[in-house]
């Protein structure tokens, strides 16, 4: 299993993944629309995406977008998406996954990783909390939708 940063030359692959993401967010299936979304992230330089490669087939991805604490004023890197193929889990592919993802926020200098799941994904919270992410119970965090 290889997991490396991926680029523009990747967009049909990563996009089918990304619009699996989606789907599993509950969200209707659109490739189109997932493939313009990660074409305008890669060629703005929005955000990164590191993408696991199984003998020729990608199987799973993160992506890493970039924010900053104003307190600390370091650099912040919210992991936003992280995915993988149903056939592929259970195999340490997400834990993979992050590793990379973390140990680039680290080169980067930034001050920490930040992330957000839904209360019913137990799954990704058995996960990140063995990787020693803490839930906040300091901070409330709220949204406001612009629809």
């Amino acid at each position: 299993m290889e997991v490396f940063l991926a680029n523009i030359n990747h967009l049909e692959s990563v996009s089918i993944l990304f619009d699996k993401y989606r789907v599993f967010y509950n969200q209707p299936s659109n490739l189109e629309a997932a493939k313009n979304f990660l074409k305008e992230r890669f060629n703005n330089n929005d955000s990164v995406v590191f993408a696991a490669n199984d003998n020729g087939k990608l199987v799973g991805f993160t992506q890493l977008y970039p924010s900053f604490s104003s307190v600390s004023m370091k650099q912040v890197w919210i992991l936003n998406d992280l995915y993988v193929e149903e056939l592929y889990r259970r195999r340490g592919i997400a834990n993979l996954l992050m590793n990379v993802a973390e140990e680039y926020a680290k080169k980067s200098g930034a001050i920490r990783v930040s992330l957000a799941t839904q209360i019913s994904n137990v799954t990704a919270q058995k996960l990140y909390e063995s990787r020693d992410y803490i839930k906040d119970e300091e901070f409330y965090h709220y949204a406001l939708g612009l629809h």
